[in-house]
């Protein structure tokens, strides 16, 4: 699916490299990877798990139309908020992306934060199978007891997969369990060594962790002032609260117990700020596991020509 106007002609460089912009949130992944496309000639594929999702906007930070800066933006906006989640499917989608921006002689510039759709996207990878007995077994467990059980469970038999999934993700909880079960091995070792698909490279954008802690409390507050609420209202009258992986996203989680009562708005401010922190602690851990990914500072004054010497090489 694309989303936006015709790209600004640019240069190109000299192989159709794809090209992916990681990092933690609120590091400025999106505006570079726009910045890059406008330099390349390039479209931008988003690698935001929250960002597929219709509606979801004002709290996964997307990019509206003019910022985007005619730049064709994919998969962006593609599943209804009741639909669950699906790596499988996140990466069919996304190399049929790449391979139509390729094949229009364009670059393709993946960007987010999700870890394993990054990897989905440019590895060669394939996903285990699944188990239906087991799936329900667990998700009955889940329904019953919450997330917090399973995680422990999941800590015991993988610490790193645990390390890597949020507490409060149940869905990616029951996955990672299952495979463990009907694999007789951890969740993380059914991943490959890291072994690109596509001739690509990895550019990361690193920030100190008290500005990283400080523009994520900031970034929380805009959202909030910027009509997060009003916008959780009106997904919730479209199944909000009933999506497996849109319910439970950051932000959104904590605006719906804030419209139920149990928080007030600046528990939930305060909550949302608090997870986001731990989740970007998280994507830091994920990429720097990859020794693919070249770093480079969020702020540094030449960042965009950095990045064009390092996709370039």
């Amino acid at each position: 699916m694309t989303l936006g106007n015709a790209a600004v002609p640019g240069a190109g460089p000299p192989t159709q490299r794809v090209i992916a912009v990681v990092g933690p949130t609120a590091a400025g992944k999106s505006d570079l990877a726009v910045d890059l496309a406008l330099r390349l000639g390039g479209e931008v594929i988003n690698a935001d798990s929250m960002q597929l999702y219709r509606g979801m906007d004002v709290g996964t930070a997307k990019l509206g139309v003019p910022e985007r800066r005619n730049v064709p933006h994919h998969l962006l906006d593609v599943w209804e908020v009741t639909r669950t989640a699906s790596v499988a499917e996140y990466q069919e989608l996304s190399r049929g992306a790449i391979d139509e921006v390729r094949g229009r002689g364009r670059v393709p510039l993946l960007v987010g934060g999700s870890g394993l759709y990054v990897r989905a996207a440019l590895d060669d990878l394939e996903f285990p199978g699944t188990d239906p007995v087991v799936r329900a077994r667990l998700e009955a467990e889940l329904a019953e007891h919450g997330p917090g059980r399973l995680h422990e469970r999941l800590r015991a038999q993988d610490p790193p997969a645990a390390e890597a999934i949020l507490v409060g993700n149940g869905r990616r909880i029951v996955r990672a369990l299952e495979v463990i079960e009907i694999s007789g091995r951890p969740f993380t070792a059914t991943l490959p060594a890291h072994r690109y698909l596509y001739d690509a490279v990895q550019v990361g954008l690193t920030v100190p962790r008290a500005e990283l802690d400080e523009r994520i409390g900031l970034r929380v507050r805009r959202m909030w002032d910027a009509g997060l609420v009003e916008e959780v209202k009106a997904l919730e009258a479209v199944g909000l609260r009933e999506g497996l992986t849109a319910g439970r996203a950051l932000g959104y989680a904590q605006v719906l117990r804030f419209l139920a009562g149990e928080w007030t708005r600046e528990q939930a401010i305060e909550e949302t700020a608090r997870a986001t922190r731990r989740f970007a602690r998280r994507q830091e851990s994920w990429f720097r596991r990859d020794p693919r990914v070249r770093w480079l500072r969020y702020d540094a004054p030449g960042l965009l020509d950095e990045a064009l010497a390092l996709v370039r090489t």
